[in-house]
């Protein structure tokens, strides 16, 4: 069969659960997520541009939205479920609806939130509603709940049915174990022990192994917000500081969450990168592993997300399992991030892990490519390089290694389910620059 490689132009949009950002219909920043009777929720922030006229604080927060995954590809929006103004003990038209969480405990699911109050006694204060579902309808106390003078309220149910809340406030986290009816605190909230100096918020409790962990933003005064964490045997603490999971990204703020979903750690966070602008922030995730002694392994925030990329959605380069005599760069001018697989040699390789082919409608495949010279090519093979050959691209010179051509051929073997794939370059012995590769997509 004659192969046609044909070059194409095509314009990309990213809004899949497989790949970062999340949502794209507004903007969504400090995502608590949740997982309850085995589905996936989000409890984002909402950032928003002001209305016309409105002169609002740093970031506009007017309400908060929640989702929900569905069919494990698609993010179900509820639309808004509580909106500043509804706020019963909140000051009007504030915009400063920050970061929520929400627990569920005894069949009844608890949304907490800060927000300003009316009666000025505080910056923040955090309320709480009730609901028997996780999207609401909820129910709100008309008061804010005493003894809790800071904002981002992160939530914890203990193995014996305690609760506990975490709130941020004057560069320290505090804690305090909630009474039976979660909307009070048992005794006084206590400056959690162990935290590091400097400026901190977003605390975000949970428990693995036996291990209590207390993440946290924290930042740095030469590295700017980081997302940390601290370990304890005891879940008020003291808690000893463990490192960080996340670096700062450009510059901008950072809040998380972590989750157990479907027998994979994953780490929710924001990152202002679609807008362009750090008070329009878009969340995100990536997986996250434990070592063996329990601290965390640093992620990286990458375009491909959670899940398995699908037909027409790009497998992005960072995406990739494994790599073999070739390197992962970024580097600016590709599109959209950067990512590319360079100084490709001959059988050179880059795997990536469950690819979804569906059904088998998947009729081609294109990859965006530069090259400075016309000999070699590469293949696409399940599994491993030895894998069935599903597709054989042609190097082409495209104008140099920073000249980005689409170009597309068919793809043999009507491939179905997931399947790992491998990506294996060719071209004479001694070659030391074959093609850069930037992202792979299954077409229709």
């Amino acid at each position: 069969m004659k192969k046609v490689v044909t070059i194409i132009i095509i314009c990309l949009t990213i809004n899949s659960f497989a790949q970062n950002p999340l949502v794209t219909n507004i903007h969504t920043a400090d995502p608590t997520a949740r997982v309850f009777n085995g589905k996936l929720y989000i409890y984002p922030s909402h950032d928003a541009v002001p209305p016309e006229g409105i002169v609002a604080p740093r970031f506009c927060m007017p309400d908060y939205h929640i989702f929900s995954l569905e069919n494990g590809n698609t993010w179900k929006d509820y639309g808004v479920i509580l909106d500043q103004n509804e706020v019963p003990w909140g000051k009007k038209n504030s915009y400063g609806m920050w970061a929520p969480d929400c627990i569920e405990r005894d069949g009844k699911y608890y949304y907490y939130y800060p927000a300003p109050p009316k009666d000025g006694t505080s910056f923040r204060r955090i309320g709480v509603g009730v609901s028997k579902s996780p999207t609401g309808p909820f129910k709100w106390e008309k008061n804010y709940i005493k003894g809790i003078d800071g904002i981002d309220p992160g939530l914890m149910i203990d193995d014996d049915g305690k609760g506990y809340i975490f709130f941020a406030g004057d560069k320290t986290i505090k804690g305090a174990k909630l009474n039976k009816n979660m909307k009070k605190i048992d005794g006084e909230a206590i400056k959690i022990e162990g935290i590091p100096a400097g400026y901190v918020e977003g605390p975000f409790p949970f428990k693995h192994n036996g291990n209590y962990y207390l993440t946290f933003a924290h930042v740095f005064p030469d590295e700017g917000y980081t997302i940390g964490y601290a370990m304890s045997k005891k879940p008020l603490g003291p808690y000893v500081y463990a490192g960080k999971i996340m670096d700062n990204i450009d510059n901008g703020t950072n809040h998380h969450s972590i989750v157990k979903y479907k027998g994979k750690w994953i780490l929710f966070y924001h990152w202002w990168s679609v807008s362009g602008y750090s008070k329009l922030r878009s969340m995100r995730a990536d997986y996250m592993e434990f070592k063996k002694d329990g601290t965390i392994k640093k992620v990286k925030p990458t375009l491909r997300g959670i899940g398995n990329p699908r037909v027409n959605d790009t497998i992005q380069v960072d995406r990739y399992n494994d790599i073999y005599n070739a390197k992962a760069t970024f580097v600016g001018g590709n599109e959209p991030n950067g990512w590319m697989v360079s100084d490709t040699k001959m059988m050179s390789t880059v795997r990536f892990n469950g690819v979804d082919f569906g059904k088998g409608e998947a009729k081609k495949i294109q990859a965006r490519v530069a090259s400075g010279q016309r000999n070699g090519s590469f293949e696409v093979r399940l599994g491993g390089t030895k894998g069935k050959l599903i597709a054989t691209f042609p190097v082409n010179y495209t104008g140099g290694y920073n000249k980005w051509q689409t170009i597309e051929t068919e793809l043999v073997g009507n491939p179905t389910g997931i399947k790992d794939i491998t990506v294996v370059f060719k071209s004479v012995w001694g070659a030391t620059k074959i093609v850069n590769l930037n992202w792979l997509l299954l077409k229709k």
